[in-house]
């Protein structure tokens, strides 16, 4: 697929690396034009500018801080029919807690911002350092959780997250990003606040 990266921070570089590395053509814009160039280089991309960037692409993974996910995705062109992989968390300065929960999620406040896109919640629960090891830890295969209200967007995630070596759940439509966020606020707790380290994903267990 055609995939533009939005964000040149962790798990911006991580996307490309993988997505490069299952064989996607791949394209990054940064508001840092010079980092998107680097991480471009790095992994064989092709970095853009943000203008237009959206033109002619299969999907796009918006990977920057929740606050600025909306103005990032209205930057880069129409988005009309678009699938786009929200992997955001509304935190905290200290990374401990959510601003946005119970009645809504960053997710759904993403796509209010940018009706014309098909959003999908996912990967948002997946550590940068994960990410950009590999989809496996400890010989298992990493769950990716996707959410929406869009199942051509659902679909779209998938396959891309398979193409990187991900298992992959369905939980729904986007509104269960309300549970998705929660869960990854607690895997950052548990990585960080109880110093388990980042080596940790969460998963379900399930039968054969």
């Amino acid at each position: 697929m055609k995939v533009l990266v939005i964000g040149a921070g962790n798990m911006g570089s991580g996307f490309v690396k993988q997505l490069r590395a299952a064989g996607h053509q791949v394209s990054v814009t940064a508001r840092d034009a010079a980092k998107a160039q680097a991480v471009a280089q790095q992994y064989g991309a092709k970095a853009v500018s943000t203008a237009g960037a959206a033109d002619g692409v299969d999907a796009i993974v918006v990977a920057t801080p929740y606050e600025q996910a909306a103005e990032a995705l209205r930057s880069v062109g129409k988005l009309d029919g678009k699938p786009v992989i929200d992997i955001t968390n509304p935190l905290t300065a200290d990374y401990m807690g959510l601003t946005v929960g119970h009645n809504t999620s960053a997710a759904e406040q993403i796509a209010q911002a940018v009706p014309g896109a098909e959003v999908v919640k996912g990967f948002n629960t997946v550590f940068a350092q994960v990410l950009a090891e590999g989809a496996k830890l400890n010989g298992q295969k990493v769950t990716v959780f996707v959410a929406s209200d869009s199942e051509r967007a659902k679909q779209t995630a998938r396959a891309l997250a398979e193409s990187m070596g991900f298992d992959v759940i369905d939980v729904g439509g986007l509104k269960n990003a309300r549970y998705l966020e929660p869960v990854a606020g607690l895997n950052i707790y548990l990585g960080y606040g109880a110093g388990l380290g980042t080596s940790i994903a969460p998963t379900w267990i399930r039968k054969n």
